[in-house]
């Protein structure tokens, strides 16, 4: 026999009269909420329409930031520390949600499932686990480790072309040589990140093209491309090559090589200047560009004189000044000589005024 329920039981109406005036609550309740304007929403909107190639801040911004090249590449990655940027140079009230450690932990989970899944089938079959094995480790850091020993390789190219103590012949050939190495780590960089045209045809090229042309890296292949090709050897041209690789040499320690004894003894303290020092850096390679330019104009009253470098030269100024990888670096480096060089041709050599005059509306076209 079942048990008899204990207590008085309540009416039926009384639990429908309950019933239908919580839900009438819950009605007027959500009817209210509904009417209000959620401000984040629009901030949302707001920074993801936000134009974060035309501003040279998000630039130096993404360089800085220090994660694993996997990680990297991905979109929803990107789209958070775009997110973080706006809120921390453009709207300090937007609210930026933290990244779920779900996605970024299940591929971690898959490849350690898949380590430990291969020790057990090794067994069954050993000719096929092993060359299995062999080729999935390169695959991680093969592209990171080429880049690095490329800028590694022209680090020290360029420091033995700098030096005053080594032989004339040894300091060409290391300038020529760190001048060709850095042309080939931005080509390296340049497939690494856009890849190649989708077809070897004009249409397809012109695209690929219009895609890079105002990146950094294709800016140091035209840049290494026209001085490796000039006659002129100026040392202080190595100053871009030079802060350029260690820039990349140090991203890439710190991200693999934080938990090593050697790099914690020797290196950590040089690469944490070298990205506390960025900006330092791209102003010093701005200033060297701008002075080979004031070179090469010197040069054409000398027998090692070129026209078209130096007018190839001052196209790549040009864009330098209007690419927004390196537009505010440049411009601050033109406004300084702009305040040393006006007021001594307007006291000493009035009359070019109309030649300068002539190249600055070149110049901003």
């Amino acid at each position: 026999m079942p048990k008899r329920l204990r207590g008085r039981p309540r009416p039926i109406g009384h639990l429908y009269h309950s019933t239908t005036l919580s839900r009438g609550q819950r009605g007027k309740r959500g009817g209210l909420m509904g009417d209000e304007v959620d401000p984040q929403s629009a901030k949302r909107a707001a920074a993801a329409a936000y134009d974060y190639d035309g501003d040279p801040r998000w630039a130096e911004y993404w360089s800085n930031v220090l994660i694993p090249p996997n990680l990297a590449s991905r979109p929803d990655v990107v789209d958070h520390y775009k997110r973080k940027f706006y809120q921390r140079f453009i709207d300090p009230d937007f609210v930026v949600e933290t990244m779920t450690s779900s996605s970024s932990s299940q591929s971690a989970r898959a490849s350690m499932a898949a380590e430990n899944a291969m020790p057990h089938n090794s067994g069954s079959n050993p000719a096929r686990s092993a060359p299995q094995r062999r080729n999935m480790a390169p695959v991680q850091l093969d592209r990171q480790t080429i880049h690095f020993s490329l800028n590694a390789w022209v680090l020290v190219m360029a420091v033995i072309g700098v030096f005053l103590f080594v032989s004339t012949n040894l300091a060409h050939k290391a300038y020529r040589m760190s001048l060709l190495g850095t042309g080939c780590s931005s080509l390296y960089s340049l497939y690494i990140f856009y890849g190649k045209p989708r077809a070897w045809n004009l249409p397809a090229v012109k695209s690929w093209l219009h895609l890079v042309f105002p990146t950094k890296d294709f800016i140091s292949f035209l840049y290494c491309l026209i001085l490796v090709t000039s006659r002129m050897h100026f040392k202080f041209a190595l100053i871009p090559v030079i802060c350029r690789a260690l820039e990349h040499s140090a991203k890439f320690l710190r991200r693999n090589f934080t938990y090593s004894s050697l790099y914690r003894k020797h290196l950590e303290l040089p690469c944490l200047w070298v990205e506390a020092h960025a900006t330092t850096l791209n102003f010093m390679s701005s200033k060297a560009e701008i002075g080979i330019g004031f070179l090469l104009i010197m040069s054409l009253f000398s027998w090692q004189r070129n026209i078209l470098h130096t007018f190839m030269y001052w196209q790549l100024l040009k864009l330098m000044y209007h690419a927004p990888v390196t537009a505010t670096y440049h411009r601050s480096v033109w406004a300084r000589v702009g305040q040393v060089v006006t007021p001594f041709i307007l006291h000493n050599a009035p009359f070019l005024n109309t030649p300068i005059s002539a190249v600055q509306r070149w110049w901003f076209r």
